[in-house]
């Protein structure tokens, strides 16, 4: 099968890290990479932030990053580029013209905006119907109820992004919450599938190097920089902890930058204020990006893993948690409600709640066996449900049912 997936700002090239580049690079990247390996030949279409890019950049084996011209070769905010989508829609709508894909999927809901608004013309030049499948990775309503005001998305989104939702074929959620929402943009149960995000558990395992730690609890976060992560709170949980009389630590893995470069991101100020109100400045290490090779290392120092945002559409943390064999502490919000099942792999607790997450972190300290048992159960879940093998023959399912129901639409007429 071609395939075609649509990921405008989220490349599998870019570092991760920064405030617009985390979870779906990783996802698509992973997920393009399975279906290559499946015998997929994948195109993964990016748009252009480098003027130093090739037009076609090798990725993995059957798959290979094309790198879309819209708007200028250098970084753009995702939330400044929609006034470039019509640029990015006549590029696939000329590149499926004279090579059409069997099928296409896209990543976040411009990349739908411009994937189904480029669809809909190769139709018109080819006949018959391409199909488009449309994975959010965030919805727009979620995101405006957890942040008001501060919410970043442009204003178009609250009527585009529901009609994305409504004109794919099919549409993709990562979770069962995600799913519930996607009915109230009015998109029957009949169109939508659940697939999760995976996590490469041949490199998450629980036995390898361990990063260098001190004999204090370690409590570790893996977040990228930004407040709905929830990183302050889960400072002000070790916070209460420390007035407990627990002799904690909290490191915080993820950033834009390495731990001496930090300072250029907004919420290092916020949280550098959390940690001097809360008095834990030998306490708290900001540690900064770190690289995918080293992240395991980081999750086997950790006794307690938290993951404490407050609205996650996914959540690929605590999947690599998992897979490293360490429990977990989560909010109880999004794709966390499916990954870390309550008092098997870990512990649920409300989101912006810090002394939900110290009272769980006491619960977890309090029983060594406790621990053990959560983080075997853990590394099971993963390597049983959530490896990029399985999710690749999941999405290849979606595929197959999109193709046959083209194929029905062809022999009836059926638009």
């Amino acid at each position: 099968m071609r395939i075609a997936l649509v990921s405008e700002h989220a490349s599998p090239l870019a570092t991760l890290g920064g405030v617009d580049a985390g979870g779906q690079n990783v996802h698509v990247a992973a997920l393009a990479t399975a279906l290559g390996a499946r015998g997929h030949v994948v195109d993964v279409y990016t748009r252009r932030d480098d003027p130093d890019l090739p037009d076609r950049v090798p990725f993995a084996p059957n798959v290979t990053v094309v790198p879309v011209p819209a708007g200028p070769a250098a970084p753009v905010p995702k939330d400044e580029l929609l006034p470039l989508m019509g640029e990015f829609a006549d590029f696939l709508a000329a590149t499926w013209t004279a090579d059409r894909p069997d099928v296409v999927h896209g990543h976040f809901w411009m990349s739908g905006l411009a994937a189904l608004d480029a669809a809909e013309r190769v139709d018109l030049a080819l006949g018959g119907h391409l199909p488009v499948a449309q994975t959010f990775h965030a919805l727009g309503v979620v995101k405006r109820r957890q942040q008001g005001t501060k919410d970043t998305s442009p204003a178009e989104r609250a009527f585009l992004e529901p009609g994305v939702a409504r004109r794919a074929d099919l549409v993709v959620a990562t979770c069962s919450d995600e799913a519930f929402e996607l009915k109230a943009f009015g998109v029957p149960s009949s169109r939508i599938a659940v697939v999760p995000c995976g996590v490469d558990t041949a490199h998450f395992t629980p036995t390898g190097p361990v990063a260098p730690r001190t004999d204090r609890v370690r409590l570790l976060t893996v977040s990228r920089l930004v407040p709905r992560k929830g990183v302050g709170n889960a400072i002000e949980a070790l916070g209460l902890l420390v007035r407990a009389g627990v002799d904690a630590e909290l490191v915080v893995v993820g950033g834009a930058g390495d731990a001496d470069h930090l300072e250029t991101e907004p919420e290092t100020e916020r949280l550098r204020r959390v940690i001097e109100a809360e008095g834990l400045q030998d306490r708290v290490v900001l540690a900064g990006r770190k690289g995918h090779d080293e992240l395991p290392a980081w999750y086997r120092s950790a006794d307690v893993v938290v993951c404490a945002p407050w609205y996650e559409p996914f959540g690929i943390v605590p999947l690599e948690a998992m897979a490293c064999g360490r429990p977990v502490i989560a909010t109880g919000v999004g794709g966390l409600i499916d990954t870390v099942v309550e008092d098997v792999t870990g512990l649920h607790v409300p989101a912006r709640d810090p002394e939900a997450i110290a009272e769980a972190v006491t619960t977890m300290l309090a029983d060594p066996e406790l621990r053990r048992r959560y983080g075997d159960a853990g590394r099971a879940r993963a390597t049983s449900r959530y490896t990029w093998r399985r999710i690749a023959a999941d999405t290849t399912r979606v595929y197959e049912r999109l193709a046959a129901r083209n194929q029905v639409r062809l022999m009836t007429g059926e638009r």
